[in-house]
């Protein structure tokens, strides 16, 4: 039994090493060199850049008070859509107190030449009726009475304006509230009830009540490198994606291209502006990150071949044209006319025709 197991054992080792002694041989045999095949196709190129920017409104705009003051009511919330002339808050006016006192002291002056107006006409009145004084003196006295009346009124007005923001005689178009200048979608409100405000003048831009913009007119915004924005023109046609919104795309017109490089970390590039077409429907927020897809250069229905083909040595371009087949395979160097390429496939000008099978890269085994 003991003489048996020890044949086996010593088989079994014996095929061990006959099958290692196979495997490093076949390993070491040279391997036959293949490469991938392809035949030229009629096809288009498109050379595409993409950029990357943001989908705006075209008109967003914000809106300040005219007077200085407090908020004490917000009528409008951030989204809400708001026509032209609609109030959005209203602002409680904290007066300028030199002003206000050149204001009162104003009144009190127009008070006191009306009642001196109102005595001399009254004088003059009984004169003119006695026919002592002629009907032009009269008149002059009269008109300096209704003068004297109307800078009385002026003042009111003005103290109401300093001390309120508004007088009883343009109630209607109150500074104390701030009313939209275009009619749109509110895209915030930064302020609440009891925040100071101040209007805008030469010394700062003044608090923004409110952001406003019209989002049926939207643009894409983004930056080219200088090296393709020679290849811009006005008027080309774009594809927008929104990635936020499961991909869509929309067609976008270039109406805009900067005259001046910026420098984006090292590299210039060019700011540019497209028109946005919306289809119905689709809601478009401001801010939005998205792509546009341009097409720089194109070639329609021309011979192409993978680029991965080509052997480009020096200014000159070659293929390597398949003859025969099996063992007898060879392959021909051949001088060739390269035009677009769009990274992968590539325009051949001459050198080819759709009967030639060229010879591609190295084939690898994993």
């Amino acid at each position: 039994m003991k003489k048996y197991l020890k044949i086996v054992v010593a088989a079994l080792i014996a095929l061990v090493f006959i099958g290692t002694f196979v495997f490093l041989y076949q390993k070491s045999k040279p391997q036959p060199v293949t490469y991938d095949e392809f035949t030229p196709k009629v096809a288009d190129i498109n050379k595409t850049t993409v950029i990357t920017g943001s989908i705006e409104p075209r008109d967003e705009v914000e809106v300040k008070p005219q007077i200085s003051g407090i908020i004490t009511d917000i009528y409008k919330e951030a989204g809400e859509t708001v026509q032209e002339g609609e109030v959005i808050a209203k602002v409680k006016v904290i007066p300028d107190m030199s002003q206000l006192s050149s204001a009162e002291a104003r009144v009190r002056l127009a008070d006191i030449n009306l009642k001196q107006a109102e005595v001399n006409h009254g004088r003059e009145k009984q004169l003119y009726d006695k026919q002592l004084v002629s009907a032009e003196e009269y008149d002059n006295v009269r008109q300096a009475l209704d003068q004297a009346r109307e800078e009385k009124n002026a003042a009111i007005d003005a103290l109401e304006v300093v001390r309120d923001g508004v007088s009883r005689s343009n109630a209607s178009a109150s500074s104390t509230l701030i009313r939209s200048t275009i009619s749109g979608l509110i895209l915030d409100i930064p302020v609440k009830v009891g925040n100071s405000v101040i209007l805008s003048n030469t010394f700062n831009d003044g608090t923004t009540i409110a952001t406003v913009a019209d989002m049926s007119d939207l643009i894409f915004k983004g930056n080219i490198d200088e090296t393709e924005v020679g290849q811009l023109v006005t008027g080309m046609d774009m594809k927008i994606t929104i990635g936020a919104l499961q991909n869509l795309k929309f067609d976008a017109s270039l109406e805009y291209i900067s005259p001046k490089a910026t420098d984006n970390n090292g590299a210039n590039q060019f700011e540019i502006k497209a028109a946005v077409t919306v289809p119905a429907g689709n809601n478009i927020r401001s801010g939005y990150s998205a792509n546009a897809e341009i097409v720089l250069a194109s070639a329609k229905n021309v011979l192409t071949v993978p680029e991965s083909a080509i052997e480009f040595s020096g200014n000159d371009t070659y293929v390597y044209i398949v003859k025969g087949s099996g063992e007898e395979k060879t392959y021909e160097r051949r001088k060739v006319t390269t035009g677009l390429s769009d990274g992968v496939n590539i325009e051949i000008k001459s050198g080819l025709t759709k009967k030639d099978k060229v010879r591609g890269p190295q084939k690898v085994k994993e």
